[in-house]
């Protein structure tokens, strides 16, 4: 597998190994020992799936401690822009997010350590999106900061006026005024 650094310290780009032949093709998509030698050493719980259409907008969401979550995403089906923020108090990149193109087609891997807001926007028709999380949802420490937030300033591949988006979406605070961590 190929491993891309990013410019926020923690979040990593993984390009499996695809096996492919006239039948399909094969890969890993998580090798716990495989996966720790690069340095994703998670004790994943938890193992989500979410199935959204074009114009769908997720996030920007985490989760405060003692709850924070880390999460290894992909795209099994379709296209996304998957964003990661570095909420982390004193991180020299704090405030800054990095977007990836995630598709069922690259087979493409996102690590999202914790303290970091996660999000994506659906480009495709639909997308059927996988997370793996080193820690179970827990409600009352979920947050959500404002996809729009001019402060980092995301740069998303959808209008705002063809965004579907959730109330709860809708409804997240800025930055400047979110429940933030120390770093990790």
């Amino acid at each position: 597998m190929n491993v891309v650094k990013t410019e926020i310290e923690g979040v990593i780009i993984v390009e499996p190994r695809v096996f492919g032949d006239r039948r399909g093709y094969f890969l890993e998509t998580y090798n716990r020992e495989k996966y720790a030698e690069i340095g994703i050493d998670c004790d994943f719980v938890q193992d989500n799936e979410s199935f959204s259409t074009k114009g769908v907008v997720r996030g920007l969401h985490f989760q405060v401690p003692p709850h924070t979550q880390a999460k290894l995403v992909h795209v099994m089906q379709g296209t996304v822009i998957d964003v990661a923020v570095d909420i982390r108090l004193g991180s020299p990149t704090f405030g800054r997010h990095v977007a990836v193109e995630l598709s069922g087609e690259n087979k493409r891997q996102l690590l999202i350590p914790r303290g970091m807001a996660h999000g994506f926007a659906v480009i495709s028709d639909t997308a059927l999106f996988s997370y793996k999380c080193d820690n179970s949802y827990c409600v009352p420490s979920e947050r959500c900061i404002r996809f729009d937030d001019p402060d980092i300033d995301i740069k998303w591949p959808v209008p705002v006026s063809e965004m579907t988006l959730s109330p709860k979406d809708l409804n997240g605070v800025f930055l400047k005024d979110a429940e933030l961590f120390e770093r990790y």
